[in-house]
């Protein structure tokens, strides 16, 4: 519950209001207004905490949009270039198969060509010496002549050639234009449907009629805090339960910090036991306003989860990869928030120290990185219905762990 301390100025007359009646009578007044007005502040403040809260909620969906179409962008990008390089692939193949006949059938015709020039030529030779024949005076040589150079010509002549002069690639060009239209026609066709899954994405906001709030006396609301001073406030100490640990997660002495071990450690069967991932629980239930910081190294994902969680089988049993989890993995410097599989990158760098708040009764939890200032990686808004704990996973080798603070 807010409550507001009204300020010197406002505790004494509220309206420039002059009474006929007694001063008891006024003061009497004056109570019962200045209790309508410190209700009317209270709700004032309370709607000031919503539109505070609706803002971070809207920047929030604004950055996440922006990555959204940003991806989508990208993808487009891929799959046009991908799209032209196929035609550009297709345009090569045509235009090669085009060259290649006219290749194969002008080197058919300048070998035709060749044989005829060949041919003419031995003719005029021939022609040349029936002339010289036809001079010559001298019978007997004439006879002589005349029997070897009338010998009818050899099956090495050429038969008769017809050119073809009215060859043409309609067909091919039409064709490739038939092909260029039902192509154009696909891409139409799904271009209709684009827009309107465009459209279909849900808007950063809903318009919703707001219900008339209630006084402040009778309204249940929870006051994130704002500086580490007062997060710090709701500190809770959390301890690692061993009971939960998969085989390669070793925990310190005080169950306070885990790392990898690359040789499986001794741990006895248990239903509480993680057997497929690379996790640990916190014995600890958190239901209520809990605050925590953790240190990590290398690559390990923070998480706040259902207990009832699975703890084998696949990945319903990973954090943020089911609805029971919500997950922060963290790459380095970089993260990522993770819940039901579905993946939302953060664009601003995290540090070594990370800190969780969690109002389970708001359904508020909020991942900070915190070095000399708190800066807010992801703020989730829902509904826990179950009772919650804290995970952690720890990926193996490069020295990865994570510490409770």
């Amino acid at each position: 519950m807010l409550v507001y301390t009204l300020p010197s100025r406002l505790l004494g007359n509220c309206m420039d209001v002059k009474y006929d009646h007694d001063d008891s009578a006024a003061a009497a007044e004056r109570t019962e207004k200045q209790g309508q007005l410190r209700e009317k502040w209270q709700q004032v403040g309370l709607r000031i905490c919503v539109r505070e809260k609706e803002m971070q909620d809207i920047r929030q969906a604004v950055m996440s949009l922006s990555l959204s179409a940003q991806a989508a962008v990208e993808h487009c990008e891929l799959v046009f270039a991908e799209l032209i390089r196929s035609i550009e692939r297709r345009r090569c193949e045509v235009k090669e198969l085009i060259s290649a006949h006219q290749r194969a059938s002008v080197s058919q015709a300048e070998g035709l060509l060749e044989r005829l020039e060949q041919e003419i030529a031995e003719l005029k030779r021939r022609d040349k010496e029936l002339e010289q024949l036809a001079q010559t005076e001298d019978d007997i040589n004439f006879l002589k002549t005349f029997q070897s150079l009338c010998v009818a010509p050899g099956s090495e002549l050429l038969p008769y050639i017809t050119a073809n002069q009215h060859f043409s690639f309609e067909e091919v060009k039409s064709s490739i234009s038939g092909m260029i239209e039902r192509l154009e026609d696909v891409l139409k066709e799904e271009m209709v449907q684009i827009p309107g899954k465009v459209t279909a994405v849900s808007e950063v906001y809903v318009l919703s009629p707001r219900p008339e709030l209630m006084a402040a006396a009778e309204v249940h609301f929870h006051h994130e805090p704002k500086t580490r001073v007062e997060f710090l406030e709701n500190y809770c100490h959390l301890t690692l339960d061993p009971n939960s640990a998969y085989q390669h997660l070793c925990l310190s002495e005080c169950n306070r910090e885990v790392s990898w071990s690359d040789k499986a450690l001794s741990y006895s069967d248990h239903p509480d036991r993680f057997t497929d991932h690379y996790q640990v629980l916190c014995k600890e239930d958190l239901s209520g306003t809990h605050y925590c910081e953790v240190d990590r190294r290398g690559e390990c994902e923070v998480a706040i989860t259902y207990r009832s969680i699975s703890r084998k089988g696949g990945l319903e049993c990973c954090f943020g990869s089911n609805d029971q989890s919500w997950s922060l993995v963290c790459r380095n410097s970089s993260c990522s928030y993770w819940h039901n599989k579905n993946r939302t990158d953060i664009p601003v760098p995290c540090s070594t120290r990370v800190g969780v708040y969690l109002d389970s009764r708001a359904g508020t939890l909020a991942f900070y990185s915190v070095s000399d200032t708190m800066i807010l990686l992801h703020r989730v808004q829902t509904t826990f219905t179950e009772d919650l704990c804290a995970g952690f996973w720890v990926g193996p080798g490069c020295g990865s762990s994570v510490a409770l603070c």
